[in-house]
């Protein structure tokens, strides 16, 4: 696309930007009492549609769809955001592998991503009849992998390692291949930023370094090898390795709380997408804007499940995310 086309779509995406909820907007969120507020304040503010139900995840899953909308009326190359919906894909190649090797009639359809490039329906098609070839060749080994565990061992923990690995490593790759800079920072810090999650989540469940050989995908800001070594000594150790490595900030957060370590990962994400607010001639903006809107989106989500939980005000702001404005 030229730096013209650019221009206009980044244009498009500045205006859009102007409606992004900062930091003022989530405090109205926080001092609402009750979640039913809530959905009013963001029903003022233009979430949902007319015929949208006064229902959080209604709301929410209209927002989700509203974010791919705006990108999609820009009308510019589409393959650039393929990797922001590997995740998606590869969690209905999880939910099809488990379905297809416990029933074998119809699907539920409450468990999978309806608007992804291949169609659920298609996902539990090619896993039943198990044609793996017709998957993209960066999910086809894996499906294989996983439905062959699943079906012979009936570990569903490990189906999912095989899986999520295989997303990441089609991020990171996708990453590796990419022209825009803001695409490999993206992959670079997703895959990194799991791989750190991995570590933690298994010190905290004595998992083996096999385990997470297994689990973790490799990343050049980080050496797996030594975070899986320090994650089978003590969350101390894991606090040390990161000092030592750009993610410096996630080892004090560990240290804090889980909650805080957790807020860390989404918030240098969206920090990874701050300088995308200068540039002009790029896709970048675009991307950053759906990043964005999905930080907002979960931002809320957090907000309105603890309202509904009845968590007090305190303990739903330790958990809020930074905003991208």
């Amino acid at each position: 696309m030229s730096s013209t086309k650019y221009t206009y779509a980044v244009a498009r995406i500045r205006a859009l930007e102007i409606a992004l909820f900062d930091a003022s907007v989530i405090e109205q969120l926080l001092a609402c009492s009750t979640e039913q507020q809530c959905i009013q304040l963001l029903q003022e503010k233009g979430w949902g549609d007319a015929d949208t139900p006064a229902k959080a995840e209604a709301i929410l899953d209209r927002e989700q769809e509203k974010a791919w909308e705006t990108i999609r009326d820009l009308h510019v190359d589409m393959s650039v955001f393929d990797v922001f919906s590997y995740p998606n894909l590869f969690h209905n190649l999880k939910a099809a592998v488990k379905e297809a090797c416990t029933s074998q009639n119809g699907r539920n359809r409450k468990i999978y991503y309806e608007d992804t490039n291949i169609s659920p329906d298609e996902m539990l098609d090619i896993i039943r009849s198990k044609e793996f070839s017709r998957l993209p060749e960066y999910m086809a080994s894996a499906a294989k992998e996983a439905y062959e565990t699943l079906l012979h061992t009936g570990d569903g923990q490990l189906c999912d390692v095989i899986v999520d690995k295989a997303a990441l490593e089609a991020v990171y790759h996708a990453g590796e291949r990419a022209t825009d800079s803001i695409i490999r920072d993206y992959a670079e810090s997703m895959v990194a930023i799991a791989d750190i999650k991995i570590a933690v989540r298994s010190q905290k469940t004595a998992k083996t370094i096999e385990f997470m050989k297994r689990a973790m995908a490799p990343c050049k800001s980080l050496n797996v090898e030594r975070l899986a070594k320090a994650a089978c000594s003590s969350m101390e150790a894991i606090v040390d390795y990161l000092a030592g490595t750009v993610y410096a900030e996630g080892a004090a957060a560990i240290a804090e709380s889980s909650s805080a370590f957790e807020r860390w990962c989404d918030n240098r994400m969206m920090r990874t997408m701050q300088p995308q607010k200068y540039e002009s001639f790029s896709v970048g903006p675009l991307v950053a804007y759906l990043l964005a809107r999905e930080n907002e989106i979960k931002t809320v989500r957090i907000i309105l499940s603890g309202k509904q939980n009845g968590f007090s005000e305190e303990a739903i702001r330790e958990r809020v995310r930074e905003m991208y404005v």
